[in-house]
């Protein structure tokens, strides 16, 4: 075992999971920088590092030193110390001011910080404000410090202490001790495994029932993850039993303790028909949210079907005059969609590209705008609310802005102060999740006629639900699905092959100079630079290779766009050709350079493309919202994002809520359209690969697709018509309200004689 002693100079990665780092110090009688990996806790540039580990070779990397174990020090040398402060550890102290301190105080300086830090209004620039900022941050972090050094010594990664810190200040480690799982309750980005590894080291008994409870909780967050809103009790049960390590009656006990406790709800399952009847039904075992959010939207939704309309509008004429209005002439499903929305209280508009749902719904607006009709129009996201204005030269908001998010109050239009309008209508509702839809359909006045546009053969929502395609399973109300490519569109191999690919055949690959969609295949060119076999990580590689090239290079220079336009869309977080990795090689190509804010294994510079990843309603910006950074401060530590035409400011603490968006995954696309796409797919991917991914991928792109691959992988992903079935019961909530009305309709029919 060795010792060395180093400056951080630079911090190359961070993972955020395990604390593992890659980082580059200043070493005494080394020449060049050292490169040193191993877990840490979050270290700063300019920290000081005392490490003991050995020396080692990496075949690719070359010789580095590999801690094992490390403490830090304060810096002793007058440039230790500028360093150190100057890394944006305090906020309010940035390189200048930092170098201005130094001078002033020397090797002093951390003791005036620390004992007299009113004597640093004698530096030249610095006045009574930042003193007291910088005072105030000095003493957070010390205070941070005791949190990161208490939750290392529990062999748990300290990047979430500055959070921990902000949501329970100094009382931080006492909540911690006595019960940490409140952190997987109480704090964004701190999950069930984080919380129960701290427990154990506290010696916290492993069927404490706030233990399980939690447990409990984390496993249903993480199901409706992946899309579900319930889970069955035995699913419940045995995936909890793996995760806790507990025996199946101590577990069960606990869930039944959390039902009495209306922690969770629970439901039988109806059985389908033709099933044979079971003597113990299955039961449904939902958070709160999503058991209220699908009962109170199938409510809802049969509810304004069923209320009388405000308008009358004759459908005699109907077409001559839309048409001549809008010089379209529309066909027999077209009208049957535009007739149907002006008679009907509810209508879903379905279909792929190029058939026709643009024209459709200004044919729809059309009719009611003649008809005196106040007309709403919303969709999911920003990007997808800009393209329907577009489209129709109407104001669109996004579903969040249209009903006035205000934290921590909530949604202000609601059902007590309704949206005011006649009609409403939303595009892209196959990303609306059940939450979402509940929450938009409360805010409805009864009077309100509501249209529903989406292609239902795209991805379902990030959140969970199934929500599009469970209101058109229902058969509760009217559902024009548009199915003829209009000849404008044929001329599209994007939109011919997306329509080729949504029909289980293969598309057309014939790349040439005219075309806008184009086939990269990775094996044949493998194939030219090698004799021996050709391995998926090879092709991966390759691939990952040809991606910078195309975003960088080749498509800026042939179709004269910049980089910033194309769009890389991936099946897969993880893996060579991952959103991930795809990120970091990107942001190297395209945006060099080392000056801008870390968070964990992230770098943020200006002029990167990033993405919000989750829902923050203070800043108004949510998930799957992309921007650019537009500034970054290093001395308040905090950037500038551009969204579209707003501005929002994060604080280096706030960073773990926006990633690199270079390239992305393709379920965060969805309801995006972007000029350029480049796609990987491969068989590295071969678990994520479905003909509904492609097809949300390949219709993403406006101008030109690239699919960077192989045919054996994009011929599985078009074959592969396995989709993970999501558990709702929104369907049968639906068929089981419009029953209800029916019954309660025909008993005032029979009141009335």
């Amino acid at each position: 075992m060795e010792q060395i002693r180093g400056v951080v100079e630079r911090i190359t990665y961070q993972n955020e999971e395990n604390g593992y780092s890659v980082i580059k110090c200043r070493v005494k009688n080394y020449q060049d920088l050292v490169t040193v990996v191993g877990a840490m806790a979050e270290v700063h540039v300019g920290s000081v590092l005392i490490m003991s580990g050995s020396w080692r070779v990496d075949k690719k990397y070359g010789r580095q030193f590999s801690m094992e174990s490390y403490e830090e020090t304060l810096p002793a040398t007058v440039y230790g110390i500028e360093k150190y402060l100057g890394s944006g550890l305090i906020k309010g102290v940035g390189p200048k001011f930092a170098n201005r301190i130094v001078r002033q105080f020397g090797a002093e300086t951390l003791n005036v910080i620390e004992m007299e830090p009113d004597l640093l209004i004698q530096v030249p620039g610095i006045g009574q404000v930042r003193v007291e900022r910088i005072k105030k941050s000095w003493a957070d972090q010390k205070e941070i410090k005791n949190i990161m050094l208490f939750l290392q010594d529990h062999n748990v990664s300290t990047s979430h202490a500055t959070k921990i810190y902000k949501t329970y200040g100094n009382e931080s480690i006492e909540v911690v001790t006595k019960n940490p799982y409140r952190l997987a309750d109480d704090i964004w980005g701190i999950g069930f495994k984080t919380a129960d590894t701290i427990a154990e080291k506290l010696g916290f008994d492993h069927e404490k029932y706030v233990r399980l409870r939690s447990g409990i909780l984390y496993t249903l967050n993480k199901l409706s993850e992946e899309g579900h809103c319930y889970a069955t009790r035995e699913m419940l049960l045995k995936t909890g039993e793996e995760l806790l390590a507990v025996e199946d009656n101590v577990l069960s006990m606990t869930l039944d303790e959390m039902i009495r406790a209306q922690d969770v709800i629970t439901e039988v399952i109806p059985e389908g028909e033709g099933a044979e009847p079971s003597s113990e039904p299955q039961r449904a075992i939902y958070l709160p949210p999503f058991f209220f959010g699908e009962q109170g939207t199938a409510r809802v939704l049969q509810r304004l079907y069923h209320a009388p309309k405000k308008l009358d509008i004759g459908t005699i004429g109907l077409r001559d005059r839309i048409s001549r209005k809008n010089r379209i002439e529309y066909d027999e499903i077209q009208m049957q969609a535009i007739e149907l929305a002006v008679q009907s209280k509810i209508l879903v508009l379905t279909g792929g590209p190029g058939t026709g749902k643009t024209t459709t719904t200004l044919g729809i607006i059309t009719a009611f705008r003649e008809a005196g009709a106040r007309i709403l129009l919303a969709a999911p996201t920003g990007r997808a609310a800009k393209r329907l204005s577009q489209a129709t030269g109407l104001e669109a908001k996004t579903i969040h802005r249209l009903l006035e998010v205000k934290p921590p109050e909530g949604y202000q239009r609601n059902a007590e102060n309704p949206l005011e309008g006649d009609v409403l209508i939303v595009d892209e509702c196959s990303m609306i999740d059940i939450l979402l839809m509940y929450n938009l359909l409360k805010a409805l006045p009864s009077h309100m006629t509501l249209i529903l546009i989406g292609d239902v053969d795209q991805l379902p929502s990030v959140g969970p639900g199934n929500v599009l395609r469970d209101i058109i399973e229902s058969e509760c109300f009217p559902v024009v699905r548009l199915t003829r490519i209009f000849r404008q569109a044929q001329k599209s191999r994007i939109i011919m092959n997306a329509h080729r690919i949504n029909e289980g055949k293969a598309p057309d690959l014939r790349n040439g100079k005219d075309s806008d969609f184009f086939f990269m295949d990775e094996e044949t060119a493998a194939r030219k630079d090698t004799d021996g076999e050709i391995t998926t990580e090879m092709l991966a590689e390759l691939s990952a290779s040809e991606i910078v090239s195309l975003v960088k290079n080749k498509l800026p220079a042939y179709y004269r766009v910049p980089p910033s336009e194309i769009q890389v869309l991936t099946p897969m977080q993880r893996g060579v050709v991952g959103a991930a990795n795809l990120n970091q090689v990107l942001q190297q190509a395209v945006n060099p350079g080392e000056q801008g804010l870390r968070r964990a294994g992230t770098l943020f510079k200006v002029r990167d493309k990033v993405m919000q990843i989750r829902n923050n309603y203070d800043k108004e910006v949510f998930n799957g919202d992309t921007g650019v950074i537009e500034a970054v401060d290093l001395e308040e530590r905090e950037l500038t994002v551009l969204f579209d035409d707003r501005r929002v400011k994060y604080d280096v603490s706030e960073l773990d809520e926006l990633a690199l968006a270079y390239a992305t995954t393709i379920h965060k696309a969805q309801g995006s359209e972007y000029p350029i796409v480049v796609m990987p797919v491969l068989m590295s991917h071969f678990v994520m690969l479905q003909r509904n991914l492609i097809y949300t991928g390949v219709t993403r792109a406006k101008r030109v697709c690239v699919i960077v691959g192989t045919r054996k992988a994009l011929g599985y992903a078009i074959r592969n018509l396995t989709v993970t079935k999501r558990n709702t019961m929104l369907k049968e909530r639906l068929q089981k309200e419009g029953k209800r009305g029916l019954s309660a309709c025909e008993g005032v029919r029979e009141g009335c004689g």
